[in-house]
């Protein structure tokens, strides 16, 4: 049976949230020490790293666990809400115009401080960046990202532009680099617009994890193409998470920045180059490679692996999401993590089915006037 747009759309951001929800209590932890403090892998929603979590460092003051989506979701939930406005393709502009100020003056459910309070005060440094650079610093949109550490902070919540350009990973490629302009440079930019891509390409019926990384490959520059190469080469000799999980970290170490211990970054890391990659996205599409495109074993094997483990669940759960429509992602990890959230996980996928058959409309009137146009301007005289 053919997905429906509707139910690809459910698929990829539910399915985002849910795997937001599920790394988000082992962000920055190895393998090992995961296994250790869980007795053994993780198969489901655990519960947050230390009991005292208000207070424990370097936790505190976040709730992570117990089905709490994290900042990636805050994000990509107000990026929604920017397109529900605008109704058509975003910009730099549109994240200075909308997106900014919905961080910083309208207080919403903040599952991780279990409290209501401005998005801006939960989001990373990294995120920040976009509230002092536009909102205060009043610089031109399209270069705000510049400065900034080069990180997954825009690639996380890419996943809205990827859905409005369903079918279409070239133009999710080039909208996420111009939205993904207010925020990051180098290849934070560029991972944000190859995950909008991958996303896309997830969309076309018929699609394949070969197709997905197949797209993401043909549109990647630099060290983000050679890193996902490198990654999904590796994948593909392996089946299960588990022994996968060395040797895609192996794989994608020539290429990051950030060094082998997360919470004690190299001095090289996160600044602009052309010969690294965040880590995030390669292991994001590995581990799709590893389950074949499979939803459980995808996000599972994310959540597993750790480090940045939150957004690299969140990419590998939007990318199998988008494959297999809601029905692959597991109904029970969703309402579990919709009422420990207290978030409405369907809505923003229902506004971005919406929003995105208006746009296709809007781009076939455009494309059609350009067609007129370009055959008055050639016509015999």
């Amino acid at each position: 049976m053919t997905l429906t747009l509707e139910d690809r759309a459910a698929g990829c951001l539910v399915g985002a949230a849910v795997g937001d929800a599920l790394g988000g209590p082992v962000e920055g932890w190895t393998p090992e020490q995961i296994s250790e403090r869980h007795g053994g892998r993780i198969h489901g929603i655990v519960g947050p790293w230390y009991e005292d979590w208000r207070t424990a460092r370097p936790i505190a003051p976040y709730h992570k666990g117990d089905g709490h989506v994290t900042d990636d979701t805050l994000m990509t939930h107000a990026l929604v809400r920017v397109y529900g406005t605008v109704r058509d393709h975003l910009d730099a502009y549109a994240v200075a115009d909308h997106l900014v100020p919905d961080l910083v003056s309208t207080p919403r459910w903040i599952p991780e401080l279990e409290a209501e309070a401005l998005p801006l005060q939960r989001i990373f440094l990294a995120e920040k960046w976009l509230v002092a650079r536009l909102h205060y610093g009043h610089v031109d949109p399209r270069e705000a990202g510049s400065g900034n550490i080069v990180n997954c902070g825009a690639a996380m919540y890419m996943a809205p532009v990827g859905v409005v350009n369903a079918g279409n990973p070239a133009g999710a490629y080039a909208e996420a680099l111009d939205i993904a302009g207010a925020h990051q440079s180098s290849y934070g930019r560029e991972a944000a617009g190859v995950f909008a891509a991958a996303v896309a390409a997830a969309f076309v019926p018929g699609a394949t994890v070969d197709s997905v990384v197949g797209a993401a490959l043909g549109l990647a520059k630099d060290g983000t193409r050679a890193a996902i190469e490198a990654v999904t080469e590796v994948a593909g000799r392996y089946r299960d998470f588990e022994s996968a999980l060395a040797p895609l970290r192996a794989a994608v170490a020539p290429y990051d920045s950030v060094g082998p211990d997360y919470r004690s970054p190299s001095l090289a890391a996160r600044r602009p180059s052309r010969l690294h990659a965040i880590e995030e996205l390669p292991v994001a599409l590995g581990m799709l490679v590893v389950a074949d495109g499979a939803y459980e074993p995808a996000v599972l094997g994310a959540v597993n692996y750790g480090r940045d483990c939150d957004s690299i669940a969140t990419m590998a759960g939007a990318l199998a999401g988008a494959l297999h429509g809601e029905a692959g992602v597991p109904e029970v990890w969703a309402k579990r993590v919709a009422e420990a959230s207290r978030l409405d996980l369907h809505g923003p996928a229902a506004v971005m089915a919406a929003v995105t058959r208006e746009v296709f409309a809007r781009d076939r009137a455009r494309r059609r006037a350009h067609e007129s146009a370009f055959a008055t301007l050639t016509a015999p005289a």
